[in-house]
């Protein structure tokens, strides 16, 4: 079956792993992030970066990669206080964008979590399984983009040519 949807391999991001109580962080942050997320397995954007709520006091920010020098100075991660914890996460994850008609179509080949608009909505965001691998998925513009570790990229993107085919 010949499915209506295309696959890239994004380039690079920049992503920090974030910690701790949102009010220290947003304090910290001075206005840098975009707002917190309030409810788990969200995300807000703005200028183009995604926070995303991936756990209990636990963001994962993701922005373009020419962007992380000026957040990694806005953020201060070296001067951050002992309360929360900013890390550059860069270099681990690779993503992959999953967009078209039928996206929804090709992410249940990978995927075991329900990604209905009704149940996974625009604003939706989780780690949980990609052909196997822990992956972090979310919505985008037409679909879904997934983040896996960066040492499979390789190996999920065979995967999604064989899923397309």
């Amino acid at each position: 079956m010949a499915y209506d949807a295309t696959i890239d391999r994004l380039p690079l991001s920049a992503l920090f792993d974030l910690k701790g109580k949102g009010e220290a962080l947003a304090e910290w942050s001075k206005g840098t992030l975009p707002a917190l997320p309030q409810a788990p397995n969200s995300l807000s954007r703005a200028d183009g970066m995604a926070l995303c709520f991936i756990g209990p006091d636990h963001w994962i920010l993701r922005a373009d990669a020419e962007h992380e020098a000026q957040l990694e100075a806005a953020l201060n991660l070296s001067q951050s206080p002992p309360e929360i914890s900013i890390v550059t996460i860069s270099d681990t994850l690779t993503f992959f964008r999953i967009a078209g008609p039928d996206a929804d179509q090709i992410m249940p080949i990978g995927c075991p979590l329900d990604l209905h608009i009704s149940k996974f909505g625009p604003d939706a965001v989780s780690f949980t399984e990609f052909f196997g691998l822990k992956a972090l998925v979310m919505r985008c513009e037409g679909g879904f983009d997934c983040g896996v570790e960066q040492s499979f990229g390789d190996m999920i993107a065979d995967y999604l040519v064989r899923a397309m085919a």
